[in-house]
């Protein structure tokens, strides 16, 4: 069997969910709970950063090692209960974009900042997990966006090189990473305007607006 001609990268957040709100809840529960404030811009500044950068960098709560992997954990716990109370929303388009991916034989792969659990929540509850042949989360790299580590890793799970793989993104950082990591990209304006994500190959408002019989959806050299 022929491999598939190119393969599919997936942010999470604000590509193929509008989790926006809960998330916005769940910083502001947390700096309730611990009396610590929030900086007025500290949601988009922080948006698709991992939590280890957001707390000492963004929020200034403190360096110490053990105690921003413990209010990580308390944030993305009380994000899942805001999820079980609310729901999320499949950004419009996404279901018709994945399944045409699906009959082609195209392979989708998800390169998050987020936890592992958040996205296996909205699997459940959103039925999605059938769409990804695989997940890299926060707690299987390294170093975060801008890095390409997580998209090198999505790569690999769905077995082709880079140059094969399109990121989609609705971050300037996860367009940096998918740039630096020798792959095209496709920039998501739901988060940014076009000019906010410079690098991209291509910019859609919604996932439907692309091909969908698997085609390759940027341009070639």
């Amino acid at each position: 069997m022929n491999p598939p001609a190119w393969a599919a990268l997936f942010d999470w957040d604000g590509v193929i969910i509008d989790s926006a709100k809960a998330h916005e809840i769940s910083w502001e529960r947390l700096s309730k709970e611990t009396g610590l404030p929030l900086p007025a811009d500290h949601f988009l500044r922080g948006f698709g950063k991992r939590n280890e950068v957001i707390f000492p960098e963004i929020l200034a709560w403190g360096t110490d090692p053990a105690q921003i992997k413990a209010w990580s954990l308390r944030k993305e716990a009380i994000y899942r209960d805001v999820v079980e109370e609310n729901g999320v929303v499949v950004l419009p388009g996404v279901r018709t974009y994945l399944q045409s991916l699906m009959d082609a034989g195209i392979p989708a792969v998800i390169g998050t900042s987020t936890q592992r659990d958040n996205v296996e929540l909205i699997f459940e509850i959103m039925d999605l997990r059938n769409f990804f042949c695989g997940v890299v989360s926060a707690e299987d790299v390294s170093y975060g966006k801008p890095d390409p580590e997580v998209f090198v890793k999505a790569a690999a799970i769905a077995e082709l090189p880079p140059e094969k793989c399109v990121v989609f993104e609705d971050a300037p950082y996860g367009i940096e990473a998918a740039v630096a990591g020798g792959m095209r990209s496709v920039g998501v304006l739901t988060t940014h305007e076009k000019q906010g994500l410079p690098g991209a190959d291509r910019w859609v408002d919604r996932l439907d607006e692309l091909p969908l019989d698997g085609q390759f959806p940027c341009c070639p050299d």
